[in-house]
């Protein structure tokens, strides 16, 4: 391609969204990256890593031939049952083109645009300019195209009580958060010089396996029933620092027998073969982590929780039951 496609400017995470001349975009859950169109009619999608994402996503690419030569910054996404499904755009990967072309039937891809780094001409280095002039230039590339789906132009307020509302109250269809963006910054590749606050909250869930020992845990494996007290895997806690491991060790029970998870494997990370080293233990002890949203289609957290607190005062059926299809819709 003739274009080189830039490095993606990343965010740092904070607590809280800060406060000051920003502008404040929703957190989509879907895979970033930059599309380019040169003068010659090439097309390029490139992930956050450099990867060609050209082969999974064919409807983007297509589309994207038919735009002015362009450079965009954005977030691929997937709507499925009135949420982001992160779970299919894994199913992308990889895959024969066949393949991808029924996924595309049934679950067609859409590029959330949040950014516009570079047009053709002699001032087409666009991000070189403040964020709010590059949005400016979005929002009239928008305009005079007419752009349609699969193009999104991402939504942005300068009001950080609007942004708060939109963490709460999008959250359940899949959007992870808020981004916040200096006004007068410039893009600024491979650098995390945006800040992202992430939508939490507490929950319950059972502990079903550590990893470590069982009275000095590093990761608790957490579980949820589901209505016929089948025991299901949802997620995992960030490792845990020696005061909550002790604590929690002192209430953890070996399983004598009979684990239903006693001929499972746990793979240490998302497409890892690398499996976890687990100790099983009896699924009865109740703790309060504070995790992320959404559930994905499975009906895990997709990132690591973090431990609260033991509620050694709860028992089983005060946990939530596992449901594997979250409900939820913008």
């Amino acid at each position: 391609m003739e274009w080189r496609l830039p490095a993606a400017m990343l965010a740092k995470p904070v607590e809280d969204l800060p406060t000051g001349p920003y502008a404040y975009e929703a957190k989509w859950d879907g895979f970033r990256a930059i599309v380019g169109r040169d003068p010659a009619g090439s097309v390029e999608i490139r992930s956050r890593q450099g990867t060609l994402l050209n082969p999974g996503f064919p409807e983007i690419t297509a589309a994207a031939r038919a735009l002015p030569p362009v450079i965009l910054d954005g977030e691929i996404v997937i709507w499925h049952d009135g949420r982001l499904a992160f779970e299919l755009l894994l199913r992308r990967l990889n895959r024969r083109p066949a393949s991808v072309e029924d996924e595309v039937r049934s679950s067609p891809a859409h590029f959330v645009v949040f950014d516009l780094l570079r047009v053709d001409g002699p001032d087409g280095e666009v991000a070189r300019l403040p964020y709010r002039d590059r949005r400016a230039r979005l929002e009239a590339l928008f305009a005079d195209q007419e752009l349609q789906p699969p193009w999104t132009l991402c939504p942005v307020t300068l009001d950080r009580d609007e942004a708060l509302s939109w963490m709460q109250e999008w959250s359940p269809a899949g959007i992870e958060g808020a981004v916040a963006k200096r006004l007068a910054g410039v893009y600024q590749s491979g650098v995390r010089g945006w800040e992202k606050a992430r939508v939490r909250h507490t929950s319950e869930a059972l502990v079903g396996a550590v990893t470590g020992r069982v009275y000095a845990p590093s990761i608790l494996l957490l579980a949820r029933q589901d209505e016929g007290g089948h025991l299901h895997f949802v997620g995992r806690t960030t490792v845990l620092d020696r005061e909550s491991a002790s604590g929690v060790g002192r209430l953890l029970r070996v399983q004598a027998g009979g684990h239903p998870w006693a001929r499972r494997r746990f793979s240490a990370g998302w497409g890892s073969r690398e499996t976890l080293n687990v100790q099983l233990v009896e699924p009865s002890l109740v703790v309060e982590v504070s995790v992320d949203l959404p559930l994905d289609a499975s009906g895990r957290w997709r990132h690591p929780v973090r431990l609260v607190r033991t509620r050694p005062d709860l028992d089983v059926p005060n946990v939530p039951r596992f449901q594997s299809k979250p409900q939820g819709s913008l």
